[in-house]
């Protein structure tokens, strides 16, 4: 009963964090918000797997962690940059 519980309140901030990404006031927010609904995507994937007694969910969950963690840094990085480039020389910084 207990993990029900806490399966609804994941569910319950998952839908907070998906109205925050909706009607967020700055970019930022957003993708704040996006990020930690993969948070905690990540951990309600953990917790059915335990509730379902297959411990491989836990690998999917610590892969959609990676996916989440390198897309955030992509998406902040590309807001921030207007680009993806890998190399950024001090010239075209000033």
């Amino acid at each position: 009963m207990l993990l029900v519980a806490a399966m609804i309140g994941i569910l319950t901030t998952m839908v907070l964090a998906l109205v925050r990404a909706l009607l967020g006031p700055t970019l930022y927010d957003r993708i704040l918000a996006v990020n930690m609904f993969g948070t905690k995507t990540v951990i309600f994937v953990a917790l059915i797997g335990f509730v379902m007694g297959r411990p491989q969910f836990l690998d999917i969950a610590l892969f959609y962690a990676l996916v989440n963690f390198v897309g955030t840094v992509a998406v902040l990085k590309l807001s921030h940059y207007r680009e993806l480039d890998a190399v950024r020389s001090e010239e075209d910084v000033r």
